[in-house]
């Protein structure tokens, strides 16, 4: 993989990926920047959690299960002092369907966490990551099933 950091000035990066994608990367007025772009890891955290949700959107639908939205909600914490490391962080899967397989969920989010993504293989190594799911009735919005997948060793 390549990609490209191009300067905009303070702390103002445009990155060019090798996908042909730009974006913005910047800090906060406080720190130098000028809160144009999102913050580095800010990007760490999305590549995660983008990475995991692609997987586990792609297994359910190979599950023919009916999935009408799908969010991720990431909550990382970070050290105290610098260089502020996420240090734990919990990943949580909202799935809004019909008739969703509580055990088709399971195994996607297993597939993702065990084999599948290289994001969460990689900072699995570093802190650790907890998965939580939510499945939810498309029509009436309400919760239908809830709980955790424990990595094989966790």
């Amino acid at each position: 993989m390549e990609l490209t950091l191009n300067w905009k000035g303070k702390l103002e990066f445009d990155g060019a990926t090798e996908s042909g994608f730009v974006q913005k990367l910047d800090a906060e007025e406080a720190a130098g920047g000028t809160n144009k772009g999102a913050r580095p890891m800010e990007f760490i955290a999305l590549g995660l959690a983008g990475c995991t949700a692609m997987d586990v959107v792609s297994i359910l639908q190979k599950k023919k299960q009916q999935i009408a939205d799908f969010q991720i909600k990431f909550r990382g914490e970070r050290a105290a002092e610098h260089p502020k490391v996420f240090t734990s962080a919990i990943i949580e899967y909202l799935i809004y369907g019909s008739n969703v397989d509580e055990s088709a969920v399971l195994r996607a989010i297993e597939l993702s966490a065990e084999k599948y993504c290289p994001a969460q293989a990689m900072l699995d190594k570093v802190f650790p990551i907890e998965l939580r799911y939510r499945i939810f009735d498309a029509g009436s919005k309400e919760l239908v099933k809830e709980g955790g997948y424990k990595k094989a060793g966790a």
